[in-house]
């Protein structure tokens, strides 16, 4: 684990959604940060200081300035290098992107929490939500007919914005969604889950602590 020096501090818990889809976005631009990975039942003191509102990921850069919405982390780092071009669909039409990030962080983020976790919200709900989850999501298979991406003619943003939360909605319930037909959009996360790029950012740290070491990030290949 290689120390960090002057490096953004990058809050962060694994399994998280948003946090994965910041990490795959950092570790595609080549930026370095300072990982603290941590348990979102065992926030540090430290954290908490950075960002209140207690929710992964958060980036703070050297300025102090802090950045804690996983979609502008994506788009900071990636506004920093952008080898493999994955902001070419948000420049090629902005208002389209933008219309798909917010439904899926909006309309399919929320029926995706009341699936998978019924019995928080209302049990009896919960295959309502399915099938409105499941819905959005034959459109994405639709989509991936021409290209096997959402983003064009290679992976990009809206891809590795969305993959981290299709991956978590078939965590719900495998069997079901394995029967679904959606062969693009199985094709399409089947490739993600077995890629490098996942590999790399599902790599396990320790938890952060203040004595730690600390640990760069990216990891290096």
């Amino acid at each position: 684990m290689a120390h960090v020096d002057q490096a953004p501090i990058f809050w962060s818990f694994r399994r998280c959604p948003y946090a994965m889809r910041a990490r795959l976005a950092i570790a595609a631009s080549g930026q370095k940060v300072e990982l603290r990975e941590i348990l979102l039942r065992d926030k540090p003191a430290d954290f908490l200081a950075t960002s209140p509102k207690g929710t992964v990921p958060v980036l703070k850069l050297e300025d102090g300035q802090v950045i804690d919405e996983s979609r502008d982390i994506m788009f900071w780092a990636l506004g920093q290098n952008d080898p493999e071009n994955w902001l070419a669909v948000w420049r090629r039409n902005t208002d389209s992107a933008t219309a798909f990030l917010n439904r899926l962080d909006g309309a399919f983020k929320h029926d995706l929490d009341r699936y998978k976790y019924a019995s928080r919200y209302d049990r009896d709900a919960g295959s309502t939500h399915r099938d409105n989850g499941g819905a959005f999501l034959a459109e994405i298979d639709q989509d991936l007919q021409q290209t096997g991406t959402l983003s064009g003619a290679q992976l990009g943003l809206l891809d590795f914005a969305s993959l981290p939360f299709v991956r978590q909605f078939r965590i719900a319930d495998p069997d079901w969604f394995d029967n679904q037909s959606w062969p693009h959009l199985h094709a399409w996360l089947g490739g993600f889950l077995d890629s490098a790029s996942f590999q790399r950012v599902m790599q396990k740290y320790p938890q952060w602590s203040p004595d730690g070491q600390s640990i760069a990030f990216p990891p290096q290949p």
